[in-house]
């Protein structure tokens, strides 16, 4: 798939008000042929050159854009990851079995909230990743297609600036979403053999709280994060690195089991 219709796919796919966050990939190719079309010998350097500054000054207005999306929502990230431990800490010190009120009926359903709203701020942390990724490739393919269609040199430059902007640099969010599995695994016990009936039933309500909500959407952004940072025949060092997901079987399985079908 052309990296055009894969954005325009993953921006279909994204949360609503994250669509106009992306990159202006559609303005940006349509600039560039503009500029490949206006030879600066023979149409004046000048036209050239105002038509290179206004690409250049579009890219690092793209850049600020990404910068302010990604820090804000990092932010709020941070918050509800403090607000979602607390919310569990709350339940267990008031209602678990060692609670200062113990009831069985009260810690089943307040859990059964927080892990809904687990796996919803799971999916999005993994969707903000996929935003990083998809963001950066984009950039990357279009100063490819500057540098190819009019012998500029722009793309390493450019591209070494990036690599030190906000939206680039996931390893808080990566971590965030490590921890938030580890929760994930907290309030989703492995059932005991003996429990196996149970087990099933309880794997059944797990794919119906995965079904629900962002989900499906997450579960487009981990194949389309596998597919970028796949190796292939046209890998270079401007390319991201292959994505290692242990978990992409359990995900595969989810997508299989769940209703929803991710196209």
């Amino acid at each position: 798939m052309k990296f055009g219709k894969r954005l325009k796919q993953q921006i279909q796919e994204s949360l609503p008000g994250w669509r106009d966050k992306f990159l202006s990939y559609k303005v940006l190719k349509k600039l560039v042929k503009l500029i490949s079309s206006t030879p600066p010998m023979t149409s004046g350097s000048l036209e050239f050159g105002k038509a290179e500054a206004e690409f250049v000054y579009l890219l690092n207005n793209e850049i600020e854009k990404f910068n302010n999306f990604f820090s804000e929502q990092e932010e709020d990230f941070v918050i509800r990851d403090k607000e979602l431990k607390q919310r569990i800490q709350r339940v267990i010190d008031t209602w678990g079995p060692n609670g200062t009120q113990p009831s069985e009926v009260e810690y089943e359903e307040e859990m059964g909230r927080i892990r809904k709203d687990i796996v919803n701020f799971h999916g999005e942390m993994v969707l903000l990743l996929n935003y990083s990724n998809v963001n950066y490739t984009g950039l990357a393919k279009i100063l490819k297609k500057y540098d190819k269609r009019t012998s500029g040199l722009l793309r390493s430059p450019f591209i070494q600036k990036v690599l030190v902007q906000p939206f680039f640099t996931i390893d808080l969010i990566s971590k965030l979403v490590k921890e938030c599995e580890t929760m994930i695994d907290a309030v989703f016990p492995v059932p005991e053999k003996e429990d196996e009936e149970e087990g099933i039933r309880g794997e059944r309500e797990v794919v119906k709280v995965l079904g629900e909500g962002i989900f499906r959407n997450t579960v487009a952004a981990l194949l389309t994060m596998q597919e970028i940072r796949r190796g292939s025949s046209t890998y270079s060092h401007f390319s991201l690195p292959p994505l290692n997901l242990p978990d992409s079987d359990l995900i595969q399985s989810f997508q299989l089991n769940s209703p929803i079908q991710i196209p």
